[in-house]
């Protein structure tokens, strides 16, 4: 069973009976030891994980750590729990703060059975860090959280590896935290800055406030379009594709996106097509830099291209022969304003089809 699949069951249970572990034992027993057991280590082999471990620190004697993982008998990481009902906060961390310094561990974890928060000594050696560089919690477990639980685990473990990447970790984590804020109320520095690039002239109070005010739902339109292009190319990436043709070099999986919208663009295009030809014989073949409508899938048999893919802007490309016109559009909707080339370049390429085969039966 592999670590993503021993999370996603720990991750039910966490669910399940996260009301009732009111106390720091409970959360211990029932969360984090099997948390602990999911990154491959036996939690009753007292010299790989020691529960309760002690280290004398100055003054203080027989303070304790809830447990410490060891690596070769030697201290790697420590670990302190709190109940799962706590929230977790700097100030829970003191003991892994002492412990750190006066042991061989470089990495420490504060959890109260639910979230998970990962500190090293990315600032200063032996010397944990006051913030944490990586953060999650058992409620939404994501894929990259899964990613970078694995180099903890006990069958890949690397703490040169871990530390080294502690530092991005952090930042990231910090820049995730920074984005969310303004995402969620942009400051005025942020408003600031988009409306300079999208106003000419001088900002104005009243251009700040409308900039702020249509932030937040632009950003949260673009995260939801991002979302869901996401979604439409993993639909389409286990469709399989035409062959490659002649003049129409097919794109990698891995270049191609076919958003939600090129799928939109390209039933309209249908649909006006459908007047003239079967709408079966219109079909769509995407690339890297724009996404071809053809007839009868014939690279030579061009009807239209959508340019998608650009952030500022989207056109549709027509054609009269080999040549390409492209007219901006700000809406979907704005392609049935070409409808008249679409026709036109669709009777030139029946036409130009009869005479290819008049041509031949001639010979």
């Amino acid at each position: 069973m592999d670590l993503g699949t021993r999370l996603s069951e720990l991750q039910k249970r966490t669910i399940e009976h996260r009301e009732v572990l009111l106390t720091e034992e409970a959360a211990k027993t029932a969360l984090v030891m099997p948390f602990i057991q999911a990154l491959g280590y036996d939690v009753f082999n007292p010299s790989e994980v020691v529960p309760e471990y002690v280290a004398d620190v100055g003054t203080k004697k027989g303070e304790k750590v809830d447990y410490a993982i060891c690596r070769d008998r030697v201290v790697s990481v420590l670990i302190e729990c709190k109940p799962s009902s706590a929230e977790l906060n700097i100030n829970h961390a003191s003991q892994l703060f002492r412990y750190f310094s006066v042991t061989s561990a470089r990495l420490a974890i504060l959890t109260n059975g639910v979230v998970y928060q990962f500190y090293s000594d990315t600032d200063a050696p032996n010397k944990m860090d006051d913030k944490p560089f990586f953060t999650f919690s058992m409620d939404a477990i994501k894929p990259t959280d899964v990613k970078t639980l694995e180099n903890f685990a006990k069958a890949t473990f690397d703490i040169e590896k871990i530390v080294k990447e502690a530092g991005n970790l952090k930042i990231q984590s910090l820049l995730r935290k920074e984005l969310e804020r303004e995402f969620a109320e942009p400051s005025e520095e942020f408003v600031k800055l988009m409306a300079r690039r999208v106003y000419s002239g001088n900002v104005t109070a009243t251009i700040k406030d409308n900039t702020a005010k249509l932030l937040v739902s632009t950003i949260a339109t673009l995260v939801r379009d991002m979302v869901t292009d996401r979604l439409s190319s993993a639909l389409n990436a286990s469709t399989p594709k035409p062959s490659e043709a002649a003049g129409e070099p097919e794109a990698t999986e891995e270049e191609v996106i076919t958003t939600q919208e090129e799928m939109s663009g390209f039933r309209i295009v249908q649909a006006i097509a459908a007047k003239l030809v079967h709408p079966k014989r219109v079909v769509m073949r995407d690339q890297k830099s724009y996404c071809a409508i053809l007839l009868d899938d014939n690279n030579r048999k061009t009807i239209a291209r959508l340019h998608f893919n650009a952030l500022t802007a989207k056109y549709i490309g027509t054609f009269v022969d080999k040549d390409e016109t492209r007219h901006a559009i700000t809406e979907l909707t704005d392609i049935y304003q070409y409808m008249p080339q679409i026709e036109a370049r669709l009777k030139e390429l029946e036409a130009n089809g009869k005479g290819a085969k008049v041509a031949a039966a001639a010979e």
